[in-house]
């Protein structure tokens, strides 16, 4: 079984690939202040939180390139939509 900090690890970089994606790039979000530190660690625990982690992985490999829409079942999708539109 993992561990927490492995689970972090996991839904930190499922959350940075998806977003990646979708074009939107967090650290350049988080430097011109349309994300805080604060919204990405929320933005990692509703990741977390979510039971399709193991579907958002398979979702990622199957699909190459970039993204048109996050995955309907993301709870992260209506935020990682909202950054898209400001990039």
């Amino acid at each position: 079984m993992m561990g927490v900090q492995g689970n972090i690890d996991l839904h930190f970089w499922l959350t940075r690939g998806l977003a990646r994606r979708l074009g939107v790039n967090i650290t350049e979000s988080i430097h011109h202040g349309f994300l805080t530190q604060a919204d990405f660690a929320d933005l990692i625990t509703r990741c977390r939180g979510c039971s399709r982690a193991q579907g958002c992985m398979a979702f990622l490999s199957e699909n190459d390139g970039p993204l048109a829409s996050a995955p309907d079942w993301c709870p992260n999708a209506p935020i990682l939509g909202e950054l898209r539109a400001l990039h």
